[in-house]
């Protein structure tokens, strides 16, 4: 060692000593103890519905606690051990929904005890948390999914257009239905298509932004780049419209608009695709009778009730919401059963506006707010397209899900038939959000570890 004031000897600071390694923390703790909150509450719910109709707790509480603890159990050891540093609100938000759907639609099978619903959808729901541990323990990188990019846009056109072939079911070609088993095929197609658009737009971004003639202010990318995604999209949407399945021929849209404009960045695309939204939307309420028969009852929702018929579906949701006020009437206290058949499906909403009142809809409707959120963050926080594009996308699945269900229900926007996600009774839809939610763990956990390794030694 050179002593201080040698000539060349040079004098060490702490600048000069090597930087700790930075562990970015996992979190998993704090995911687990956010789990267990949301199954409380979840029982909570449950035992307030049994107390309230029944005037004791219901028998079955103790098994719907066990088996939704057990099934999120399940879902955090997946996570914890193979995406230890994915974002740890996206399970427990999925968990608490899917249990407070759970509770809602047990709440209406005391209604309608010769159509009970319920232990239906908590077989869905298992079925559900089994395909989000197989898709965290199985796939190792989100980028897997890039290299089939065109697989899964032709696998998307083949699951929408079967439906074409069997019997429509309340004005709607949406459903396979084969010896009593019946799925959505356009809930796992939206998956798919979020796939091949996040593939191809990532892979043709720089020619989608630089290539093409400027119209106006917005540029116009080449037939040869912007064909085959538009090709898809207008065949998946054409599908859609003869099997008048509008609300998700809207959420393909929605989509298509977004990831485009997230891909090129370019706010024309928004402006362009509110245009073509609107000159569809009134296309479709002239031209199509269904369509129509939506669009007056979204109108005039009072005018069966001054007609002398009684009140419709939509009626009768307006005055769930009413009748619920800022706090509601309480879990079992309502009588959004008076809805009809669509009331645990697409009128859900409704049973929690008018229990839960508009503090439990904002609770519910901040739940979906933040899962959104975290979905985005992931996908902000990636360095490759593709996986910027995926999280974008299925973050976006949700939300217009949402606003779609939501305005149509509470008499925003026309009514389109679609399941809320995680509350709505419909295995094909609980299974698909289960899915996307383990994507975005899968996704979030890549976005936070890059970071880990890049500050690791």
């Amino acid at each position: 060692m050179i002593p201080p004031g040698t000539p060349g000897a040079r004098t060490v600071t702490p600048a000069d000593a090597p930087a700790p390694a930075l562990r970015l923390p996992r979190r998993r703790g704090t995911e687990f103890g956010l789990i267990v909150l949301a199954v409380l509450l979840s029982v909570y719910g449950y035992c307030a519905v049994g107390l309230a109709r029944h005037g004791t707790l219901p028998p079955g509480a103790l098994r719907y606690g066990t088996g939704l603890g057990a099934l999120a159990l399940l879902a955090h050891c997946a996570v914890r051990l193979r995406a230890p540093y994915a974002d740890p609100l996206l399970l427990p938000i999925a968990v608490l929904l899917n249990g407070v759907g759970l509770v809602l639609i047990y709440r209406l099978d005391l209604e309608t005890p010769g159509h009970r619903a319920a232990p239906t959808q908590l077989s869905w729901s298992t079925l559900g948390v089994a395909l989000f541990t197989a898709v965290v323990l199985l796939l190792r990188h989100h980028r897997v999914l890039q290299r089939y990019t065109y697989l899964c846009g032709g696998a998307a056109l083949a699951l929408l257009t079967l439906p074409i072939f069997f019997p429509a079911v309340n004005g709607a070609r949406i459903w396979l239905r084969v010896a009593g088993f019946s799925i959505q095929p356009g809930e796992f197609a939206k998956l798919l298509l979020a796939v091949f658009y996040a593939g191809y737009l990532a892979a043709n971004r720089q020619a989608l932004v630089f290539t093409g003639r400027k119209v106006w202010r917005l540029q116009l990318p080449t037939g040869r780049v912007l064909g085959p995604v538009v090709a898809i999209w207008l065949l998946s949407v054409g599908v859609l419209v003869l099997e008048r399945d509008l609300g998700t021929s809207l959420l393909f849209f929605g989509l298509f608009v977004v990831l485009l404009y997230v891909a090129t960045g370019r706010t024309g695309w928004i402006a362009v695709g509110l245009l073509l939204a609107v000159a569809g939307a009134f296309a479709a309420g002239r031209l199509e009778p269904h369509v129509h028969a939506r669009v007056e009852d979204w109108l005039h929702p009072f005018a069966s009730i001054e007609a002398g018929q009684g009140a419709g579906q939509l009626a009768q949701s307006l005055f769930a919401f009413a009748a619920g006020g800022a706090l509601g009437t309480g879990l079992g206290l309502g009588h959004s059963v008076l809805i009809g058949f669509a009331v645990k499906s697409d009128f859900i909403l409704a049973t929690a506006g008018e229990e839960l009142g508009f503090a439990g809809l904002c609770a519910l409707f901040l739940l979906y707010a933040l899962l959104v959120e975290r979905g985005y963050r992931a996908g902000l926080a990636l360095r490759d397209p593709f996986g910027r594009l995926l999280a974008v996308g299925l973050a976006s699945i949700v939300a217009l899900q949402v606003f779609v269900i939501a305005g149509g229900v509470t008499g925003l926007i026309p009514l389109t038939g679609m399941a809320m996600p995680f509350l709505a009774q419909g295995g094909s839809s609980l299974v698909t959000n289960w899915i996307i939610v383990a994507l975005l763990i899968r996704i979030s956990d890549s976005a936070r570890s890059q970071y880990d390794r890049k500050a690791a030694p």
